[in-house]
């Protein structure tokens, strides 16, 4: 992880944030050199299952004014935040047919039930439900 050092955004990063799909969550980025850098790698490894306290230690910083960056500059907490992208990723892999489990595993769910609850939680329906829905109004075949 490089330092909290001002930079230009990666526009690839962005590209992965942006909500380009009608049932993404809102996912607001942080604006501090630190907690942007972050986000950062998180987009690109949603899956990292590092905690907030060794980004912070990455980013020469405390856990402390790490969380309360995101919740200042997001709306949000860390954690929020990370499952917001988490379930966002989540939503492209399905789209592109990926079985429940697999996506679970990918985006950085410890048990694929931790990962249904979740999604449940924030999108009013299961990934598998989801997944199918998407499937019949594509007319492709649904995973499994």
């Amino acid at each position: 992880m490089r330092s909290p050092q001002p930079h230009p955004a990666d526009p690839d990063v962005f590209t992965t944030l942006s909500a380009t799909h009608a049932d993404a969550l809102p996912l607001p980025m942080p604006t501090s050199p630190a907690s942007l850098a972050v986000a950062e790698a998180l987009a690109r490894t949603p899956s990292d299952p590092r905690t907030a306290s060794e980004y912070a230690a990455d980013v020469y910083t405390s856990t402390t004014t790490l969380r309360r960056a995101f919740q200042a500059e997001t709306g949000m907490p860390f954690s929020e935040w990370r499952t917001r992208l988490r379930l966002n990723h989540a939503l492209d892999l399905l789209d592109q047919g990926q079985a429940v489990q697999t996506v679970s595993t990918q985006v950085g769910f410890t048990s694929t039930n931790g990962f249904i609850l979740a999604f449940r939680r924030h999108f009013g329906r299961t990934p598998g439900t989801y997944a199918r829905r998407n499937t019949e109004k594509s007319g492709g075949q649904a995973p499994r």
